[in-house]
């Protein structure tokens, strides 16, 4: 039996919102929906899967076997709804004063929504060159989804040209971005009662040293920010945001661990701050091994998620403001899998529907107003990519 798809960018927005894809959850039944739909519409489907197997991106390209094309980016996967207090179900889209509720309506299945109801018109049209939508898993988690894609998609034809990564900016045009950088660190010391510090070796303490090495990080970068910076705050951050260990206040601690996370501006280098990072973990570890043979501290990244870099009229920019009419300089202080396809040789701008204020909050909506714009911009995009030279 046929399926009944939606017919529109709001059809697709309730569709796509009764899917729970939390990123702890699997995102396979919304990605085999859409893979289907657009099979029908005889898009070039291909999928990469998570090394689980639980979770997929898709690649779906229509129009003709040519490079040039443009990518429409988007990811499938939302954050949980856990302790916040909704009024309406996160899971079914509820329209209420000229907006509509559900988790991921902003960030960002609005965006993925307007694609696939653009998507009949683009399989309709002759076009000069193809469309690409591109649906990545676990970027709410460090964008850990999308790099398979993005090197399949650069070893492959055809190949795209450039990207439009659809998060939301109320469809204004986004150049530059901050990045993310995050590891987790664990150490193992000794048990010992604490009055005997030389029989032992306390992971807390020693915790604290790397901790501290992380404040003294952060108030360089903040130091390091030029006076013409464009971002809110201008300059890299760094911040501790989990930690734990230890048994009792009168026991060294065997183990403690913390997560830190940074968002480097374009100019800073998160990769050589966790070289840093790690030299310093080895010296802590020989320290504590002073007292404790056993001793061991391990620096894990987490995510490594580069910037966003300003392209001074690249491919991407110069399409998106021709199709907006913004020539506004703008840039966000968030991350977003453009920095990876931007490192893999692709043109890339951030630009789609919603206010990033609403964007993980209780009572998550875009505004219908916000869906139409992005509706318009992807029309403009369709002509533009049927127009024969």
């Amino acid at each position: 039996m046929a399926r009944a798809w939606p017919t529109d960018s709001r059809g697709w927005l309730e569709r796509l919102v009764a899917f729970d894809t939390t990123s702890r959850h699997s995102n396979l039944a919304l990605i085999e929906d859409v893979e289907a739909f657009l099979t029908e519409l005889g898009a070039r489907c291909e999928r990469t899967v998570s090394d689980d197997g639980e979770k997929a991106n898709l690649h779906a390209v229509l129009g003709p076997d040519v490079d040039g094309g443009v990518v429409l980016s988007g990811h499938s996967d939302v954050v949980p709804v856990d302790g916040q207090d909704w009024s309406t179900d996160p899971w079914v889209l509820t329209e209420k004063y000229g907006k509509l509720y559900g988790r991921g309506s902003c960030d960002m299945k609005g965006f993925i929504a307007c694609a696939l109801a653009a998507a009949p018109k683009f399989a309709e049209t002759d076009l000069e060159r193809p469309v690409h939508f591109a649906f990545s898993y676990d970027e709410e988690v460090g964008c850990q989804g999308a790099p398979k894609m993005i090197a399949r998609m650069a070893q492959s034809q055809p190949r795209p040209s450039c990207v439009i990564v659809g998060e939301p900016t109320e469809m204004q045009v986004i150049t530059s971005h901050k990045g993310l950088y995050s590891v987790r660190v664990t150490l193992t010391g000794k048990e010992a009662h604490s009055s005997l510090v030389e029989d032992g070796a306390c992971a807390v303490t020693h915790a604290a040293k790397l901790m501290h090495q992380l404040v003294e990080e952060a108030a360089a970068l903040k130091a390091a920010a030029p006076a013409d910076s464009p971002f809110d705050p201008p300059y890299g951050t760094l911040t501790i945001g989990r930690m734990g260990g230890g048994t009792a206040m009168n026991i060294l601690a065997k183990d403690a661990w913390f997560e830190a996370l940074m968002r480097p501006a374009p100019w800073d280098d998160g990769p050589g701050l966790g070289q840093r990072l790690t030299q310093r973990a080895a010296e802590v570890q020989a320290e504590m091994r002073q007292t404790a043979p056993e001793a061991e501290v391990r620096v894990e990244l987490i995510s490594n998620v580069p910037p966003l870099m300003p392209e001074d009229m690249g491919e991407a920019e110069t399409l998106a403001r021709s199709l907006t009419g913004d020539n506004a300089r703008r840039v966000v202080a968030y991350g977003t899998e453009g920095g990876q396809f931007q490192e893999a040789g692709f043109s890339t701008v951030v630009c789609g529907p919603g206010s990033i204020a609403q964007a993980h909050q209780p009572d998550e909506f875009v505004a219908i107003s916000e869906l139409k714009a992005c509706d318009a911009f992807l029309e403009k995009l369709r002509v533009r990519l049927g127009l024969k030279s």
